[in-house]
């Protein structure tokens, strides 16, 4: 076996990546090849087996529609596989299976048994070109699911979707959560041109569903159906969940057949990723052998999925006394969403710790969180190569311009020290973050999730 252990074989598997260094990235239709992929998909037969595919796609909300729609899946009696980036603590929560991210003796031998095929695929490579870890990550997922008889996959991708690796399944249903001016360097700097990379992951006679979005967003994503012959629908307004009242349990909320319901995530948000995951369960399941779409038995399944969902780190409580609670928001409707979740729970004083990304609107992030925050602290880290924070200075002076005393932080542990002598014991902690800083926060709480 040519890998020992997991961190031998990650380091194996960005070694092409970090042969082109740091630096900016050209745009992803420069930069960006899914044809090493496909090359190793080809050589190992990795799609030679029968299997629904769903990718899911957006600029917020892609993580948790994933995951619920995996979990409507297995609930309506399927093995499913789930795909998702970035991971919380550990790299193989990007594979799953029924919930169960895959098996380090598992990842470590698929990996060595591919890597043959790898190097020779990367001994073509020339210039800028290199072997994307998304990809590679994807043909172990596929080799495992052979192995253990996924008949489901649901797959999140990393960043865009004409371009991603993920692109290079043969989904039959294709979802698009909220999108949004994000990745402006990667991506382009208009919605049209970020809706477009999006849109790439519409397949010839395949399936399309949409919440609802701007209209030249709606625009893109029905010309790029029409043209590759799918038939797209976006969610109405009024046929989107409505959200009822929030629970110890999680939210209650309202879907047309499936009635007054509980989904067990707290984030109001989640209403409409769960609208378009049950959408996306039943274009699914119609091809796939079980229970009557029609029947008790499939309503009472939806219901159990949803109460019975778990993705961590998003609107997570972490603690009491502070009460400390961590999301994902970097952009400024999460950041809203973030704190309407939690209206009627936030005692003061309210500390709000903030690390958004330097390719997403971090002033507008600052104002929605500064105005509502008795004290604003921004932090970073430098865990992920691909999420990088604004500089210090420019960072503390947008903060500067909505809370005069706003404070940085170099990590969250000092972030949180600064926040607790704020708080005192009765306040209030949020910490609005990128995924890494949210990861970090769920590791000094040693929190894992091998299964979920």
């Amino acid at each position: 076996m040519r890998f020992t252990n997991e961190g031998d074989a990650i380091t194996y598997l960005f070694r092409s990546m970090r042969r082109l260094g740091g630096g900016t990235r050209p745009p992803d239709e420069i930069s960006r090849d899914t044809t090493p992929t496909r090359h190793l998909i080809q050589a190992e037969g990795l799609l030679n087996t029968p299997r629904e595919y769903a990718v899911i796609t957006g600029s917020k909300g892609k993580g948790s529609t994933t995951a619920i729609l995996a979990r409507l899946l297995q609930q309506l009696g399927h093995r499913v596989g789930m795909i998702t980036s970035p991971h919380m603590i550990d790299w193989r929560e990007r594979i799953r299976a029924n919930g169960q991210m895959i098996p380090e003796a598992d990842f470590v031998r698929i990996l060595s048994d591919l890597s043959p095929s790898i190097d020779r695929i990367e001994e073509g490579l020339f210039g800028t070109q290199y072997f994307s870890p998304q990809g590679i990550f994807l043909a172990v997922a596929l080799r495992w699911w052979d192995e253990i008889g996924i008949d489901a996959a649901v797959c999140e991708v990393g960043r865009g979707g004409r371009f991603d690796d993920i692109s290079v399944v043969p989904n039959r249903l294709s979802l698009f959560t909220p999108i949004m001016l994000e990745h402006v360097q990667q991506l382009g700097p208009y919605i049209e041109r970020i809706a477009w990379h999006k849109a790439g992951i519409i397949k010839p006679g395949s399936y399309a569903y949409s919440v609802p979005q701007a209209p030249a967003v709606l625009d893109v994503l029905q010309t790029e159906a029409d043209a590759q012959g799918a038939e797209f629908a976006w969610i109405a307004q009024g046929d989107m969940g409505e959200y009822v009242e929030t629970t110890p349990q999680g939210i209650r909320m309202r879907l047309g057949r499936y009635g007054d319901l509980t989904l067990s995530l707290f984030g109001r948000y989640q209403v409409e990723n769960a609208t378009l995951a049950v959408q996306g369960a039943g274009n699914m399941h119609a091809r796939l052998s079980g229970i009557s779409h029609a029947s008790p038995e499939y309503v009472a399944a939806i219901r159990d999925g949803l109460a019975s969902v778990v993705w961590p780190g998003r609107l997570h409580k972490l603690a009491d006394h502070p009460q400390i609670v961590v999301d994902g928001a970097t952009t400024v409707v999460a950041a809203e969403a973030m704190l309407a979740s939690l209206r009627g729970a936030i005692t003061t004083p309210l500390v709000v710790i903030v690390a958004t990304p330097h390719d997403r609107d971090y002033p507008g992030v600052y104002r929605v969180f500064g105005k509502a925050a008795d004290h604003l602290i921004v932090t970073e880290n430098n865990v992920s190569p691909n999420v990088k924070f604004p500089p210090q200075d420019a960072a503390l002076a947008e903060a500067r311009q909505v809370k005069p005393d706003a404070q940085y932080a170099p990590d969250l542990s000092a972030a949180l020290a600064l926040a607790r002598e704020k708080a005192g014991a009765e306040g209030t902690i949020l910490i609005g973050a990128a995924l890494p800083v949210v990861a970090e926060a769920l590791q000094l709480w040693g929190l894992r999730y091998e299964r979920i």
